[in-house]
């Protein structure tokens, strides 16, 4: 088994699994630069867990995060220094 990294991932937790009070189950971790395109347009993120769904929701301090996700971007190597 082999692993690889995505090119240019920047990821920060974005929301999706909304519950009856409206607020998301998880948040999961995203390209950075497809949040806003998304939040704006309406368009679908891909999740680094591979859950697509269209950014409604930003995260609060403590908000829990898909555990998938979470495990993938610990794998990921740095990105450049400098960036966000």
């Amino acid at each position: 088994m082999s692993t690889s990294t995505l090119p240019e991932v920047d990821t920060r937790p974005e929301s999706t699994e909304e519950t009856d009070s409206d607020q998301p189950k998880v948040f999961h971790y995203v390209r950075k630069d497809k949040i806003a395109e998304s939040a704006v347009m309406g368009t679908y993120v891909v999740a680094l867990c591979g859950e697509v769904f269209p950014v409604t929701r930003s995260p609060k301090p403590g908000s829990p995060v898909c555990p998938a996700c979470k495990e993938i971007y610990e794998g990921l190597r740095p990105g450049p220094k400098g960036d966000d």
